[in-house]
């Protein structure tokens, strides 16, 4: 459905921390440094879908959207488990520590990334 999301960092270092963690957590590979200028790093396959953190574009600070939300799929409860976790220990703060969705069957958390962008994952099991 969609081929990439890219969101901004203010320490880049911090979110690449904490997205290395999170993201292998439900084994979304790193692909490393996509860029230099600025600054970018990439996660995912292009067959299902990148995603991207990156120093801004026009060096001003990096913001979040309000309101916006990007959810990642997980397969297990415990992968929603590891997640969160994973996300609290590499700078991440709770938004919705892991609790039933309401969706039926599902299992979902919230983190803010270390710049602020909320961050979730859901698993159908």
């Amino acid at each position: 459905m969609y081929f990439h999301v890219m969101v901004g960092a203010t320490d880049l270092e911090a979110s690449k921390s904490f997205y290395d963690a999170t993201l292998a957590a439900l084994g979304i590979p790193s692909k490393g440094k996509f860029r230099e200028q600025p600054s970018a790093y990439m996660y995912g396959d292009p067959a299902t879908g990148l995603f991207f953190i990156t120093d801004t574009i026009d060096g001003n600070p990096a913001t979040h959207a309000n309101g916006g939300t990007i959810m990642f799929k997980a397969t297990t409860k415990d992968q929603v488990d590891a997640w969160y976790a994973a996300g609290i220990a590499n700078g991440g703060t709770s938004e919705d520590a892991p609790a039933p969705a309401p969706i039926p069957g599902a299992t979902a958390a919230r983190l803010r990334d270390p710049t602020g962008n909320k961050i979730g994952v859901i698993a159908f099991a």
